[in-house]
This record gives C-alpha cells, sequence and structure tokens, in this order.
C-alpha cells in the first residue's frame, strides 16, 4: 500500500512537504522508508551486519533522504 503524508511523518518526523510529495510519488511503502531512513542513518553499520546494498525504491528512497540531509548541512 502506498504511503500516506502521515506515513512518512511518522518514519521521519516533522519533514518539509516537499519531500513528503517525493517520497510518496515513489510509491513505497512505509517499510521500504524505515529501511532507507537506516541506511542514512547507520550505514556501516548495517553494511557491518552483512546487509546488501539498498536496491530499487529502498535506494531511490536513499538518494532523496541523502540530498535532504546534504541540504540541512549547507
Amino acid at each position: 500500500m502506498t504511503m500516506t503524508s502521515q506515513d512518512v511523518i511518522a518514519v521521519l518526523g516533522p519533514v518539509d512537504r516537499a519531500l513528503i510529495a517525493e517520497i510518496v510519488a515513489t510509491g513505497a511503502e512505509a517499510g521500504e522508508l524505515a529501511e532507507a531512513w537506516a541506511w542514512v542513518n547507520s550505514d556501516e553499520a548495517l553494511i557491518g551486519e552483512g546487509r546488501r546494498l539498498p536496491k530499487g525504491r529502498v535506494a531511490e528512497l536513499v538518494d532523496l533522504l541523502s540530498a535532504e540531509d546534504e541540504d540541512w548541512e549547507e
């Protein structure tokens, strides 16, 4: 089932409406967003656990979230 803006906020907390729209537009599910969020915040730990690098929608979400982190740092 495709996420709603409330689903996105439940995983990420308060975020920009544009980012919410981009995430919802991917057609991803909340579990995929949670996995992407974990990759963005602790990729070394996940690699250390032997997890494979994200693919598909999870990878797309990682890119979106990573770009948002870079914008925030600037």
